[in-house]
């Protein structure tokens, strides 16, 4: 059965480029984002491999440990991740999961139902602290990732488990957010004392608290 938002994240033991890792031992009390890719040697999982390298340092203000996977072997990604730091500029500083036995890929559902039986698809998922499936993104295998759009969602994700708050459409970190429905009037007295802009009675915007 494929996951779904709140499932927790299945725990696995895996063979990586940096050693063999146990997911829950990896993230311990933070976030994290595991991305898998179809194969190694491709052109878009190159760029995107070197971008969430330029990346990390944002990733680590919030406390969130990224891994990647492919379903090639460990030799064949220490392979890849010489072209990765000669093309994209950067050097791989974080876990790339060989997933050779497709351990990870099918407890995740990676696997690209249309393609082949080894061909994982462009999944993202976000872990909460909790060790929950906060988010699922699939892209197709032919369209790279907007990981600029993955760190905003992780802003509003952190910033919505902490406080009674939702984010708006395109919203950004420091931008005013919406009073959750769940919140009464009365409730949000007290929660945002500073009072609050009801444009309507269901949408009642507050600066983003906590900054």
């Amino acid at each position: 059965m494929a996951l779904r938002l709140g499932d927790a994240a299945p725990d696995f033991t895996v063979e990586t480029t940096d050693g063999k890792i146990n997911l829950y031992d990896y993230l311990g009390d933070g976030w994290g984002i595991l991305f898998s890719h179809p194969k190694d040697f491709t052109p878009v999982c190159t760029t995107e491999l070197g971008y969430v390298a330029k990346l990390k340092p944002e990733f680590d203000k919030r406390n969130v440990k990224v891994l990647g996977l492919s379903v090639d072997p460990i030799e064949s990604h220490r392979g890849w991740v010489g072209d990765i730091e000669e093309t994209q500029g950067t050097a791989l500083n974080y876990p790339l999961i060989a997933d050779s036995d497709r351990v990870v890929s099918d407890l995740y559902d990676m696997i690209h139902p249309n393609a082949n039986d080894t061909l994982t698809v462009r999944s993202v998922f976000v872990i909460g602290a909790d060790k929950k499936i906060k988010l699922i993104i699939t892209y197709p295998a032919s369209t790279g990732r907007n990981f600029d759009e993955i760190l905003r969602v992780v802003d509003s994700l952190q910033l919505t488990a902490k406080y009674s708050v939702a984010t708006p459409v395109n919203w950004k970190h420091g931008e005013d957010v919406i009073i959750a429905s769940s919140v009464t009037d009365e409730m949000a007295k007290e929660k945002f004392p500073n009072g609050w802009n009801a444009v309507k009675p269901y949408l009642r915007y507050v600066p983003q608290p906590g900054v």
